[in-house]
């Protein structure tokens, strides 16, 4: 089969993906990127298994045809739904030199060290909440944690609305946080399950008990596809190094661009495509 190199494909159902995709960028500038944001069907959070499976892999298909060998899913609904069977039933037949990575995984590899109670707590979209994705992962590495999550549906549009920051965020941060904590008052550690979340880290640190860490995904995420490159030189050796990043979306452009500066905070160079 005919290997190809190109730059590394980040997905993402909407902008969320930009802090995973700021990390990558900060560890490990030399690639190439490409961002693709499903932005007019997003979110993703409260679909079925099927539709995000079916949505997902379209986006695959897509980063694939335009010369990606590595594609990371930095979409926690995604990566709960998805993920599994596009490694395994999809990509056999589609290409098995290339690879699909998610977001959930590095999260859970590194939690064993971070809890003393060993009782951990998850925030998170509807959708990851429900897909027992965490637990799972988490039960396979740790059988001895405990994980309690909460779905948080209005803290992506406080994001995307770039509402983070006002008065009116605080009661909706604090009540899924309090929500948390009243079912297991022993948590010490809360994984940021959404993308979206670390624009609101601020808000949320202001809402938690001191002796409680946060989880935020990006940097955890950004060293775990560090440590894969440097474990796979097959794959390492197939990714273009012009220091570039180019923005896909399924919206309008003018709608990323807006969206997109809430952020990077800055303006980017976008263009709008379809998937089907």
């Amino acid at each position: 089969m005919l290997t190809t190199n190109g730059p590394i494909g980040v997905f993402d159902s909407g902008y969320g993906g930009l802090t995973i995709l700021n990390k990558f960028r900060e560890l490990l500038p030399q690639y190439d990127y490409i961002y693709l944001g499903d932005n007019a069907r997003t979110p993703y959070g409260t679909r079925s298994f099927e539709v995000v499976y079916d949505f997902t892999l379209q986006a695959v298909r897509k980063l694939f045809e335009l010369g990606c060998p590595l594609v990371i899913l930095a979409c926690n609904t995604a990566s709960a739904k998805a993920l599994r069977s596009i490694q395994q039933n999809d990509l056999p037949y589609i290409d098995p030199t290339r690879r699909v990575l998610g977001v959930i995984r590095p999260t859970v590899e590194c939690i064993g060290e971070l809890t003393k109670s060993r009782h951990i707590g998850l925030l998170a979209t509807a959708g990851t909440v429900r897909s027992e994705s965490y637990p799972l992962e988490i039960k396979k590495l740790y059988p001895d944690i405990q994980v309690t999550g909460v779905p948080c549906p209005l803290w992506v549009p406080l994001v995307e609305n770039n509402e983070f920051n006002s008065p009116g965020a605080d009661y909706f941060v604090k009540k899924y946080i309090d929500l948390l904590l009243d079912k297991d008052p022993d948590i010490d550690t809360i994984i940021l399950g959404c993308t979206h979340y670390p624009l609101l880290i601020e808000k949320i640190k202001q809402f938690t008990p001191p002796h409680i860490r946060l989880i935020a995904q990006g940097e955890y995420v950004g060293n775990s596809l560090k440590d894969y490159l440097s474990r796979h030189p097959e794959m390492k050796s197939r990714l273009t190094v012009n220091r570039s990043c180019e923005f896909l979306t399924t919206e309008s452009v003018e709608k990323f661009k807006e969206s997109a500066a809430i952020f990077l905070h800055q303006e980017v160079h976008v263009r709008s495509i379809v998937l089907e």
